[in-house]
């Protein structure tokens, strides 16, 4: 793994140390505008992760979900920026289910081209460097390099949500035909088409750009591939709004998966 990498996995764990002081605690859930829950954990690990990315590349912007007021003319001239969901997967972190994710990417020219997907609660963390390929790393420090299925299995594997299952992902299950899901939270949906434990991930409901992008870059490193409902690959800060369109992320090239929508 290169420097950079090394010091974005980093500040990651340090961003999940942060989150777990809150974790075991008894801890107050705010709600944000859109009603999803915020948490002290949110914030701590935002302040974690600005602060060290700043100290280590002060020329980048940074843009993370706590902080996502920056109006798009500014961004617009973003060429290269960090992107981060200091907190993943709040929902999960409120039912202490552990299936919550720090997540940091680096965007260049509006592609995930590093990314760090970390699990506080396991110590496990995925890594996509691009060409350099994609990498989960366990709490004891041994690594591994992981790929996606190149071929989908007879009995397609559908990474799901726990916390977001309706109508639209309910038509798609209907129409691929024979199927197990694969139940998990946040980000790590992604995580499991990157190592292969899943086939597709179709998110059929709102996201936002900080959701995908780090584990977009595992996906993609891994040999996958993210992207929307016409099959062209999902791209960041291109517009306004910073939600994402609906999206597939899927390992077999081969398949025209767009097609079950």
């Amino acid at each position: 793994m290169d420097k950079q990498a090394q010091e974005l996995l980093d500040i990651a764990r340090a961003a999940g140390e942060a989150i777990l002081q809150v974790y075991h605690q008894d801890f107050s859930v705010q709600h944000k505008d859109d009603d999803s829950p915020l948490t002290a954990a949110d914030l701590a690990s935002h302040k974690v992760i600005v602060q060290r990315l700043r100290d280590m590349d002060p020329d980048t912007p940074v843009l993370s979900e706590e902080a996502a007021a920056t109006p798009y003319e500014t961004r617009a001239g973003w060429q290269r920026y960090w992107l981060i969901d200091p907190l993943d997967g709040t929902r999960e972190f409120v039912k202490r289910n552990g299936e919550f994710t720090v997540n940091i990417a680096l965007i260049v020219d509006g592609r995930p081209v590093l990314g760090v997907v970390h699990v506080p609660l396991t110590g496990v963390s995925y890594v996509g460097m691009g060409a350099r390929g994609a990498w989960k790393i366990e709490a004891d420090g041994s690594s591994r390099r992981i790929h996606v299925r190149a071929r989908r299995a007879q009995k397609i594997q559908v990474a799901g949500s726990r916390s977001h299952a309706g109508d639209s992902l309910l038509r798609f299950l209907d129409r691929i035909g024979d199927h197990d899901i694969v139940s998990m939270g946040s980000s790590l949906k992604l995580c499991l088409v990157a190592e292969g434990k899943a086939d597709i991930y179709p998110r059929l409901g709102p996201t936002s750009e900080w959701d995908t992008a780090a584990a977009q870059a595992v996906v993609e490193a891994a040999g996958g591939m993210v992207t929307d409902t016409q099959m062209q690959p999902l791209r960041y800060n291109t517009k306004q709004s910073l939600l994402n369109p609906h999206f597939l992320v899927f390992g077999d090239r081969s398949e025209n998966w767009g097609r079950f929508v």
